[in-house]
């Protein structure tokens, strides 16, 4: 029954424009408002990955990754988002660089984490290996 349905997956926040705003403006992707009066935005991801970004009055952000952002250099994408305001998570049991990065060393990706206006956690990684 849902295996021709094309899913999506969506994100909770507080504050929708300034949702908006951080998706559209600080992450360069296409935003799009598609129900105003609902708060609802359609974040229009590479590869037709379409992703809803509701307002979720009284919403507890995720304590989990919801979005990771693939890249080629993570430390060209790194400064970039440094350079546009983004400020990068520092968790307790892993070993983080200047920037921000943990190195996975052969066992996984480079990682950086930050959140959204909302708190939800998000990433840039280099390719899995």
């Amino acid at each position: 029954m849902l295996e021709n349905s094309q899913a999506y997956s969506g994100i909770g926040v507080e504050d929708i424009e300034a949702a908006q705003r951080f998706y559209g403006e600080t992450l360069e992707q296409r935003v799009e408002l598609i129900g105003a009066e609902a708060g609802l935005l359609m974040l229009h991801l590479a590869g037709d990955r379409p992703t809803l970004i509701y307002r979720s009055p009284g919403m507890t952000p995720a304590s989990y990754t919801v979005l990771n952002f693939p890249v080629e250099e993570i430390e060209a994408a790194v400064d970039h988002l440094a350079g546009r305001g983004v400020e990068f998570e520092r968790y307790e049991g892993f070993e983080h660089d200047e920037r921000g990065i943990v190195r996975g060393n052969g066992r996984g990706p480079d990682i950086a984490w930050f959140r959204d206006p909302s708190g939800n956690v998000i990433s840039v990684h280099s390719q899995l290996p």
